[in-house]
């Protein structure tokens, strides 16, 4: 078996009836692993054998990994002993709109991967804690440079001076992995082992599902160049940092955002 065929081996995919985007409806399933076919091979993918198994225990954990994701830790008594696995659960649209991964403070992010007061004070440039109104009003920037800003509450990457953009850009080509890390792992004492992806389908009243280990999500999404976008964020291989926004303009729109298209992993199916 060689290497693809030992990663496809690990990743289950299929479309069941009905729908179960709702962590409880998964945990629910879970727990009825015994009648439900589709929980079944949710174990058998994560190399249980249903023979081997006496009881499954799934509870919905809230808090972990930051305060944006919910993961299912699933308890599994088998003829070898228990064994735990927690599940990073990510619900995807049809129109593969954007789910997001982790979302903090700069200052959070700085205490977090220590990069410098200067890569700190350009990335709340670039989500308006740092107001260009304010700079220019202490004649750090010119009313020129003021005028042209795209969005008057904050600058874009590509706006910000080359020097800016290529010390944003070294940091996280020097540090890729430790932030992918980061960011699907988190340091919690649940760390995710496997993601889940769900897609219901109301028209049809099905479910597409794909479950991958959580470092093969994290290999599959954190593939590819980090590079500044045409829209002014910064991707990393499939992962998007950006300034929140939203929230009716309180000031946590003014927060750092990673966000993925978690609709991307059923191409590894």
């Amino acid at each position: 078996m060689d290497d693809e065929e030992k990663r496809k081996a690990q990743i289950g995919s299929a479309t069941a009836k009905g729908g179960f985007q709702n962590e409880r409806d998964i945990a629910s399933k879970f727990n009825s692993w015994k009648s439900d076919l589709d929980a079944q091979t949710w174990l058998e993918t994560m190399d249980y054998k249903i023979k081997d198994i006496d009881y499954v225990k799934a509870i919905v954990l809230s808090g972990f990994k930051t305060d944006v994701q919910v993961q299912i830790k699933l308890i599994i008594h088998t003829s070898n002993g228990i064994c735990i696995e927690n599940l990073s659960i990510k619900k995807a649209n049809i129109n593969s709109d954007y789910n997001q991964l982790d979302k903090r403070w700069v200052d959070s992010y700085q205490e977090l991967w220590r990069f410098s007061d200067s890569i700190a004070k350009s990335l709340k440039k670039f989500t308006g804690e740092l107001s260009p109104m304010d700079l220019l009003n202490k004649k750090i920037i010119s009313e020129q440079q003021y005028n042209n800003l795209r969005d008057k509450r904050r600058f874009f990457l590509d706006e910000l001076s080359t020097e800016e953009q290529n010390e944003i850009l070294e940091f996280f080509k020097e540090n890729k992995i430790l932030v992918i890390t980061d960011l699907f792992k988190g340091r919690d004492k649940f760390p995710p082992t496997y993601m889940m992806v769900t897609r219901y389908d109301n028209r049809n009243n099905v479910t597409d599902w794909i479950l991958t280990p959580i470092n093969i999500a994290m290999n599959f999404f954190g593939s590819g160049d980090i590079v500044i976008s045409k829209q002014g964020n910064l991707h990393i291989g499939k992962i998007t940092m950006q300034r929140k926004g939203g929230d009716a303009g309180r000031e946590t729109a003014q927060m750092l955002q990673f966000k993925i298209k978690p609709n991307l992993l059923f191409s590894l199916s």
